[in-house]
């Protein structure tokens, strides 16, 4: 909540083997918490549940320590469970790095989001098909991530994707992921509920970071700014997704363009 002119922390309840970090923000940034997952990465069978609430006029980051590693299973699934709510004239960045997908993994993970009145957002998610470093390619298992966005007790904005069987198929074939290392998405709803006035300047910050193999796109729909990536390179997609977020959280709050020097390790 914010109290004395700053964001303060009201409430933490954390478990192994998901903790809760307060660095120092950098200079003339925002309040800023950060996941870890002291297993390093979650295998077959964890189940976590994430609630995070910034209050009436607070602003947060959140990210994590490293990529999360969704290990290989032999039958059972992982879930993850995140709520998300954003207080009355609140803002909140929910920007963690990628999620590496190990091949066989088995992974449902369902994120809500609710925004109060004037209340903004600024996040998303990667996901990398494998150990690329490795040679390692995902080829079968399940994946099911799904994006719920509410704003004002309605909901704005749905998204799903569900891999499972023969996904290397699927990850091959031109109409789905055209071969692709890795797939993005971010997206953003300004408090002044004008996601129109960022999209010529979003478009440009992808087109700075274009690369070779890297396809995106941005488009405005139901009150939200949605952004996109395919890439053949795991890195270059990276660094275009951290180039519009910065861009994104100074064009919509005046906040400083960077990212947490955790991105950056």
């Amino acid at each position: 909540m914010r109290r004395g002119g700053a964001t303060r922390l009201v409430h933490l309840y954390q478990r192994d083997p998901l903790r809760v970090l307060f660095p120092m923000p950098e200079a003339n940034d925002i309040a800023l918490a950060v996941l870890l997952t002291t297993s390093g990465g979650l295998v077959a069978g964890d189940r976590l549940a994430i609630d995070i609430q910034v209050g009436e006029g607070a602003a947060a980051h959140v990210t994590t320590a490293a990529a999360e590693k969704i290990y290989r299973s032999t039958g059972a699934t992982t879930a993850v469970a995140q709520h998300i709510g954003v207080g009355l004239g609140a803002w909140l960045e929910y920007l963690p790095p990628e999620t590496i997908l190990f091949d066989g993994v088995r992974l449902r993970r369902e994120t809500r989001i609710e925004l109060a009145a004037g209340a903004g957002f600024l996040g998303g998610s990667i996901l990398v098909f494998g150990r690329q470093a490795r040679g390692e390619r995902l080829t079968n298992g399940l994946v099911n991530e799904r994006w719920e966005v509410w704003h004002s007790g309605a909901l704005v904005w749905g998204d799903a994707l569900h891999l499972e069987g023969d996904i290397a198929a699927t990850i091959v074939d031109p109409a789905c992921f055209a071969a692709a290392a890795a797939c993005a998405t971010l997206i953003l709803v300004p408090p002044d509920g004008a996601p129109g006035a960022f999209l010529d300047s979003a478009r440009d910050a992808q087109a700075r970071a274009a690369a070779p193999g890297l396809q995106a796109g941005v488009t405005v729909l139901g009150g939200l700014l949605i952004a996109r990536w395919l890439g053949q390179d795991a890195l270059a997609l990276r660094r275009a997704y951290a180039e519009l977020a910065c861009h994104l959280r100074e064009a919509a709050m005046g906040l400083p363009r960077r990212l947490p020097r955790l991105w950056h390790v």
